[in-house]
């Protein structure tokens, strides 16, 4: 970065996700002048690229924010470590690999609250085919949902976003996915027809056994574009506004390089578009004196622009791990602590690119309903080979598998406050989970099914015995205390910024991803989420990613 002011027609701040989806699109045009601008550094990191790296990742300040949630009530005072990508990729270059689109139902919904019917399903379908390159090629639907999809083809191939299958299997995974038919869930093949309900293997965002991110799909295809700058090590610290006859307009960005060391501006002549993500597109806007009034004056920042809804309606997926110790089969558990078992391991992926190295942090999933009266799955279940008491700890030395499962719609709500007027200091990140009685209940009843699935004659022959949380625990206030104990997030935080109707107080932007009363500023990633997705949430942001570059080029 130098000192001169340039202009640029569109700025995107963070190269995460939908950051380099955009910058790949929005520089396609060599007429279009693009800044892409990133807090953190290339993705050279070796641990980026092998899956299990992801462990090396997490909690690494070359990678991660190291964000930390406040203590939560509802996980009995708990902090939890809240971990967003911080390098080029962003989340898709730390995060689980699992490619899942959610259901039907979530983008009817948006639509619903927005008033804008391009929303739904079926007009948002296009746009995770257009990038997709599935190992099936454009095949119809396989999966429980794709009997009812109405779709020629539900997966598009020859786009950037690799999703392959997984370079593994596990016996004691098998007999939990068989155990789980025989507790009335029916086998899949698919997760991403609109109606994800079943069990099976997942499938993964990696190309021959290595992670394949946002930087490798979108931006490194393109670095050599003239008409492309990337900035990286920049953490964007405010929005330049201008006030006119029409109201306030973002005219640019002002961002500290990382380290130390002068500002540095730069202007847009079209839009500035934010992908910094559900904590720091939030963070940002209320930083540059864009959200709720009382808490920018509370600071010493002037309002500019008063949107109540910046930063509130924080939504995730809390996951309850249940660990079942078995015998008679082999786990990582002990693979792992073997140094014979050790040497296997990266013998298979040095030779094969498969095997435990390739991994993602879940390998099977599981969506259904925890009562029989709902019309669609609201649990989602990651099975993982292994145990461990919490995450980045040893894996135990018995053989074990861990059914982790979280409620998919979640009535609890948090929210995203700056500290300070100081953009290096993280924000407040009030998660609120379990604040529901509603959210209580599906928790207890989550514990319940995972009991009964263990419980099928397909596991018996290995004798699971609940480690954790412990069969003493049985009654619905147990339970959901339990859940506060043992509950983590899943790292899937959306909806900080949501979309909405024109007399939506609490709305942020509208159904067109504009930031409602101030020009030049879009916002094109998790944060605009409504309500959270069913199931993880990365591939949803490149879809929301694709829509804005569609519009932003209109």
């Amino acid at each position: 970065m130098d000192d001169n002011v340039t202009t640029y027609d569109h700025i995107i701040v963070g190269a995460g996700t939908a950051g380099c989806l955009l910058a790949n699109r929005l520089s396609a045009d060599p007429k279009n002048r693009v800044l892409l601008v990133e807090a953190g550094g290339n993705d050279d990191y070796m641990w980026i690229h092998i899956p299990v790296g992801y462990l090396y990742c997490i909690g690494n300040p070359r990678t991660d924010w190291l964000y930390r949630t406040e203590p939560d009530p509802g996980l009995n005072g708990r902090q939890l470590g809240y971990a967003r990508g911080k390098v080029l990729g962003g989340s898709s270059s730390i995060n689980g690999m699992i490619y899942m689109r959610g259901q039907r139902r979530d983008y009817d919904g948006w639509a619903e609250a927005c008033g804008d019917a391009n929303w739904r399903w079926e007009h948002c379908l296009p746009y995770f085919i257009k990038h997709e390159d599935h190992w099936r090629g454009a095949d119809p639907a396989q999966g429980t949902g794709g009997r009812d999809a109405g779709f020629a083809a539900v997966h598009g191939t020859g786009g950037e976003w690799r999703v392959e299958k997984q370079r593994l299997s596990w016996k004691i995974l098998d007999a939990f996915a068989e155990a789980a038919q025989q507790a009335g869930i029916p086998a899949t093949d698919d997760f991403n027809c609109g109606n994800n309900e079943g069990v099976g293997y997942f499938e993964v965002n990696q190309r021959a056994g290595m992670r394949w991110n946002a930087t490798k799909a979108f931006l490194r295809p393109i670095q050599e574009r003239d008409n492309l700058q990337v900035w990286t090590g920049a953490q964007v610290s405010r929005l330049l506004i201008q006030d006119g006859d029409g109201g306030p307009r973002v005219t640019g960005i002002e961002a500290l390089p990382i380290g130390g060391g002068a500002p540095a501006r730069a202007r847009a002549a079209r839009e500035v578009v934010l992908a910094a993500g559900a904590i720091g597109t939030p963070q940002l806007l209320q930083l540059s004196g864009i959200g709720p009034e009382d808490l920018l004056r509370q600071h010493g920042i002037a309002p500019r622009h008063v949107l109540p809804g910046v930063g509130e309606n924080l939504q995730d997926h809390l996951q309850i791990r249940a660990v079942f110790e078995v015998h008679g089969v082999k786990t990582l558990n002990t693979i792992a602590h073997s140094l014979f078992g050790k040497a296997g391991i990266g013998l298979e992926y040095l030779l094969k690119r498969s095997g435990p190295m390739s991994m993602a942090p879940s390998q099977l999933g599981c969506f259904t309903r925890s009562s029989p009266e709902l019309a669609w799955p609201d649990l989602q279940y990651h099975v993982q080979p292994l145990s461990l008491d919490a995450f980045g700890e040893p894996l135990h030395r018995f053989n074990a598998f861990t059914a982790s499962v979280c409620n998919l719609n979640p009535g609890s709500r948090g929210h995203v406050r700056i500290r300070s007027a100081r953009a290096q200091d993280a924000p407040a990140i009030q998660t609120n989970y379990l604040s529901t009685e509603a959210d209580r209940r599906v928790a207890a009843e989550s514990l319940r099914l995972t009991r009964r699935i263990a419980a099928q004659p397909a596991l018996a022959p290995y004798q699971p015995r609940e480690v954790k949380p412990g069969v003493q625990f049985q009654s619905d206030e147990e339970l959901a205390r339990l859940a506060g104990d043992i509950g983590t997030t899943i790292f899937h935080p959306v909806g900080t910024c949501r979309m909405g109707r024109d007399d939506d107080a609490g709305a942020v932007v509208d159904s067109r991803l504009r930031v409602r009363g101030i020009a030049g500023l879009r916002i094109a990633d998790a944060s605009v989420m409504p309500t959270i997705t069913s199931g993880n949430t990365n591939s949803p942001t490149l879809m929301i990613a694709e829509r804005a570059a569609q519009w932003l080029l209109a």
